[in-house]
């Protein structure tokens, strides 16, 4: 997914050893969601958790948006990314994924789309509708169907230097790993959680789990880890406070378990990481580590914009096929919006 601001921020997250980064130990801070229309009018509306003027990263993770429960169609023509990796999680409805890389496929909730940017890639995503299957003889012009509930989180996780610069790649998981204890189910999407390992390539130590729980539960956790949680239904009280669904809770470090008494039918996601020890400068869908760095990757998708597709391929962010002058309400691609008229800075954690 893209991020369709305007004038997006430039985000600076410190290095995690700065002056500037988050106190160490482990607290429960509550940090609020945003609502940032992806589009124009008719925009699916998102909640934006991360990045955050206070709290940039946690750990790797430094993007976290939550859309739906609602019934307009997700709409995201071609657009770029570098130096990052994409983790789509769908909770209700389909999507289908088309990249530079060459895939085109379809994700349900339950399935995982892990797509790695390196250098430069490309893709889109767009809601999977319904086919209307008219009887013999009826009018075409009939009821439209009506959309499919969307549901979904989709986050982004910045790539050590030493990965940033490789490759771009694609991979989706249909069956992850599950970790069952007293009173909680954890599906555990990247990563290491209690022992148990997804097979998702990833680039730093790091854990990504969603959670269905009731009840007082105890979570083994990674003291060295940064966590936070985001709760999608119900709620947890977790350190004498109540966390709903809304804003991210983050934890900190230094906790080797996660106790907490959730609501009848809570569902949450847990993210953690070692925290990230390398300073990131993100602006549209860059991650990178200067201003000439995310300028020159904005230049060079613009670039791309009058090249024919014989010769897109072979451009920094490649071709998304099937985004055509003939493909109908999908042709075409999102523009990088302006830099501003300022260079680029570094906004320093509270």
């Amino acid at each position: 997914m893209t991020n369709l601001e305007v004038l997006p921020p430039e985000e600076v997250c410190p290095a995690a050893h700065s002056v500037e980064a988050t106190a160490s130990g482990p607290c429960l801070q509550l940090w609020p969601a945003r609502e940032v229309p992806l589009g124009g009018v008719r925009a699916m509306t998102v909640s934006r958790t991360l990045p955050q003027r206070g709290l940039p990263t946690v750990g790797a993770w430094c993007f976290l948006d939550s859309f739906g429960p609602d019934r307009v169609a997700m709409s995201v023509l071609p657009h770029p990314h570098t130096g990052l990796q994409t983790v789509t999680w769908p909770l209700a409805g389909n999507i289908r994924h088309r990249d530079s890389v060459g895939s085109d496929v379809i994700v349900r909730p339950g399935e995982l789309n892990i797509m790695t940017a390196g250098r430069g890639v490309s893709h889109s995503e767009f809601a999977v509708l319904p086919v209307a299957v008219l009887p013999l003889g009826e009018d075409p012009a009939g009821p439209t169907p009506e959309l499919p509930l969307q549901r979904g989180l989709q986050l982004w996780v910045a790539l050590p230097d030493a990965a940033r610069h490789r490759a771009p790649a694609f991979e989706q998981h249909r069956e992850l790993p599950v970790v069952r204890g007293d009173g909680f189910t954890a599906t555990v999407m990247v990563g290491t959680l209690a022992g148990t390992t997804s097979p998702a390539t990833m680039y730093s130590p790091i854990v990504g789990a969603d959670i269905s729980c009731s009840g007082p539960i105890s979570l083994p956790l990674q003291p060295d880890f940064e966590h936070a949680v985001l709760v999608l239904d119900g709620g947890l009280a977790l350190d004498g406070q109540e966390v709903l669904p809304g804003p991210l809770g983050y934890l900190g470090s230094g906790r080797g378990s996660l106790e907490l008494d959730a609501a009848p039918g809570t569902r949450f996601v847990l993210l953690g990481g070692e925290p990230f020890e390398e300073e990131l400068l993100m602006w549209w869908n860059f991650v990178g580590r200067s201003h000439e760095e995310v300028a020159q990757a904005r230049l060079d998708w613009e670039a791309q914009a009058g090249l024919p597709d014989e010769d897109a391929p072979r451009a920094r962010f490649g071709l998304v096929r099937g985004h055509g002058p003939d493909a109908g309400p999908e042709a075409g691609r999102i523009p990088a919006p302006p830099l501003p008229g300022v260079p680029l800075r570094p906004r320093r954690r509270q």
